[in-house]
């Protein structure tokens, strides 16, 4: 007997109860939480037992078959550009160009590009000399400043491949990796613009420099003063700019190559070769490569591998995340949840592509990290909109920027950014991080709904 429509919601709301509080209230990791939703999800909505255990599996491997080598790849690039000085160099540079009274720009800016290959936490770490740095130069407040480099490093990290969120989440959409990055590449834009001007009010209205108490993060030194940090910088010995944006930029160039020459019908060996070169695999493993010696090429073999392992390390939980997480989408597919939810969607005015969108909002405030708010929502979400009417990377992107949603107490980039600028007081701590990351999911919102009417 087919299970009933009441009995498959039922099935979802009961597993995804599970998922929340197993995360919350429980020692259950987050990998092994989503196994058990899955699991509970497709049994009591009505599954044979047997082949809920099929859906685990294949949606498991499926998903991590299409995105799981290219999350290995970039956080091993991701590490070599973290160790080597290029994300610093790219983040000097920026303040060079852009001069006195950008200040708030260059930040966000260099946040926007070092945030694609590096994971937010550690990029905000490696940075803040600099934010201290100008912040003593300009007379500007180190929060402003600080806050406008957090913001730019969170809109790409929510929105970019290849960082591990949303490569899971194109992934578990089947959405193109090339478009993925292209929309990421757009949202990500006007985010930067809402950032910086709240950066410019919170500095003028909460005016200090980072203090030593209460720091549970290691500490980079910290110059006095800008000249001092451009001296200290050249000591450093960086790599040119050009080796340092070259490992992120030659595999977006080569991405975009591949989905403009698909979107334009070019066909033959010319097109063969763009195709290969274009996949996101073999784009990642060149970028990968232009890395090692660009940026290694002087490192002892066995320091560029230990570094290269440390990157891997910090992958294998994303990675497993995302697979169940496509385990979990499988089961929503194989038992007809999906289905059923997206024709009663159908029947009401609701815009498809909003679901994701606040499912990952809810999963975000309940549970806190936004990786896990991502893939969660991708996997509910998915098999509901997959068939509908709806361009699938403007669903993904709604998967990955619905997870913006007021950051506070039960994410670890809250603590990284409120104690790095030395915010102890818990309503400066919410003005530091929680409004802006707000302001930025509502600029998304907006964002989601225009380019719906204009691409949806």
């Amino acid at each position: 007997m087919d299970p009933s429509g009441t009995q498959m919601i039922v099935g979802l709301l009961i597993g995804v109860f599970l998922l929340i509080v197993l995360v919350l209230k429980t020692k259950i990791h987050a990998f092994v939480a989503l196994l058990i939703a899955a699991s509970v999800t497709g049994i009591v909505g009505g599954m044979p037992a047997p082949e809920v255990v099929d859906a685990i599996t294949f949606g498991f491997g499926n998903t991590l078959s299409t995105i799981g080598i290219v999350i290995g790849l970039g956080v091993m690039m991701g590490r070599i550009l973290e160790v080597s000085g290029a994300a610093e160099r790219m983040a000097y540079s920026f303040i060079k160009w852009l001069g006195r009274k950008r200040e708030e720009w260059a930040m966000a800016l260099a946040g926007y590009v070092v945030s694609i290959p590096i994971f937010v936490d550690s990029a905000f770490v490696i940075l803040m000399p600099l934010v201290k740095a100008l912040s003593t130069k300009t007379g500007k407040s180190v929060v402003g400043l600080g806050v406008a480099l957090a913001i730019g490093l969170s809109a790409t990290h929510h929105a970019v491949p290849p960082t591990p969120g949303p490569l899971g989440v194109a992934g578990i959409f089947g959405a193109d990796i090339g478009l993925m990055l292209l929309y990421g590449l757009i949202f990500a834009g006007p985010i930067l613009v809402v950032g910086i001007w709240y950066a410019r009010w919170i500095g003028k209205k909460i005016y200090q420099v980072p203090t030593e108490d209460g720091l549970d993060y290691e500490r980079p030194a910290m110059p006095s003063t800008l000249d001092e940090y451009y001296e200290m910088q050249e000591q450093k010995n960086l790599p040119g700019l050009g080796i340092s944006v070259a490992p992120i930029i030659v595999p977006i160039l080569l991405i975009f190559a591949n989905t403009i020459s698909d979107a334009m019908g070019v066909e033959g060996v010319v097109a063969d070769y763009i195709q290969f070169f274009g996949n996101p695999v073999i784009a990642v493993a060149i970028g990968l490569i232009v890395a090692i010696y660009g940026l290694f090429n002087e490192v002892r073999q066995t320091e560029a591998i230990e570094r290269m392992e440390e990157g891997i390390k910090t992958a294998g939980i994303i990675l497993l995340v995302t697979g169940a997480g496509g385990a979990l989408g499988e089961v929503l597919r194989e038992s007809g949840t999906g289905d059923y939810i997206g024709e009663q969607m159908a029947a009401t005015a609701i815009p498809p592509v909003l679901l994701p969108f606040f499912i990952a909002s809810l999963v975000r405030l309940i549970q806190g990290s936004g990786t896990v708010a991502m893939i969660t929502a991708a996997s509910i979400s998915a098999p509901i909109v997959v068939d509908m009417d709806i361009n699938i990377v403007l669903a993904a992107q709604a998967a990955t920027l619905g997870a913006l949603i007021f950051s506070y107490f039960n994410d670890s980039l809250f603590w990284v950014v409120n104690r790095m600028l030395g915010i102890k007081n818990v309503k400066e701590q919410m003005l530091v991080w929680s409004v802006p990351t707000t302001l930025a999911w509502a600029a998304s919102l907006v964002m989601l709904i225009i380019a719906n009417m204009i691409v949806g």
